[in-house]
């Protein structure tokens, strides 16, 4: 069982690439569970046709663990995807990292967490204990940053790749940095810039995922573009990068920058 993380920024895209990459694998018989560890709860959304799935959190907070059954918690997708989403606190009480905590302790429990491949899409902005506990406790052992070229982004899957590279240092690692997801904004220079920012973490860029309308007219009609247009360009570029993940079996230990060095990196490939 392959068990990977999109990490990212809030915005970047994580959860429509995530969405697209567990169709493209559903869509290829292999049995895929897809869990959001969002408080936005939007993770899977397009993979249930626009329905927003009740989440771990909110059915614990209802009725304590006991009395939920797998059927409650995890609901079918398209193509076959399972999915799950984790949720969070309500607005300004509690911690949102505590709903992954309590969602994976669910999971085992009830003898989720089983596939061909476990999607796990989770919030990059911070990596605090809650959001970090995938790569952490070992759930993921493979992260994948997705990014743009815009500073921010960066910054934060740079930050994601100083967890990586904290958690490799320990007795027994959990985890490993498996590559980079360029999401892009089309902007001049971008793929170059995510493709050397990759190279300087010791890592490698494994898609350049380009900005398209079909994205958005897809989620419009609350479908992934595996679904909405199968035959489009996004969906082959969606499809190739599910086939190099599939097969993927090398990982490395992250080298992250320091911030004035990131600063100096984007100012290269920046236009002025």
């Amino acid at each position: 069982m392959k068990q990977i993380a999109l990490y990212g920024k809030g915005g970047i895209g994580k959860s429509t690439t995530s969405a697209n990459l567990s169709a493209a694998l559903g869509a290829k018989g292999l049995d895929v569970l897809q869990i959001g560890c969002d408080p936005k709860r939007d993770s899977t959304r397009m993979l249930m046709h626009g329905a927003w799935i009740q989440t771990v959190l909110d059915l614990v907070r209802e009725r304590g663990e006991d009395t939920i059954s797998i059927e409650e918690v995890v609901r079918e997708g398209f193509a076959g995807v399972r999915c799950v989403e984790a949720g969070g606190p309500e607005p300004g009480i509690g911690c949102a990292g505590r709903g992954i905590i309590a969602t994976f302790r669910l999971l085992e429990q009830l003898g989720a967490l089983h596939g061909d491949v476990i999607v796990y899409d989770v919030l990059g902005d911070v990596v605090c204990g809650g959001f970090a506990m995938p790569m952490r406790e070992g759930y993921a052992e493979e992260v994948y940053l997705v990014t743009s070229g815009e500073l921010m982004s960066l910054y934060a899957a740079n930050n994601i790749a100083k967890a990586v590279a904290r958690l490799a240092k320990r007795s027994k690692p959990t985890c490993s940095l498996a590559g980079v997801i360029c999401n892009a904004k089309n902007m001049a220079g971008e793929e170059d810039l995510v493709r050397e920012f990759a190279r300087r973490i010791n890592s490698e860029m494994v898609a350049y995922i380009p900005r398209s309308r079909t994205v958005q007219l897809a989620e419009v009609h609350k479908q992934t573009v595996m679904e909405y247009a199968p035959d489009s360009e996004q969906a082959a570029v969606y499809r190739e990068l599910a086939g190099r993940i599939f097969a993927n079996d090398q990982t490395s230990t992250p080298t992250p920058l320091e911030m004035d060095e990131l600063e100096d990196l984007a100012l290269q490939f920046a236009e002025i």
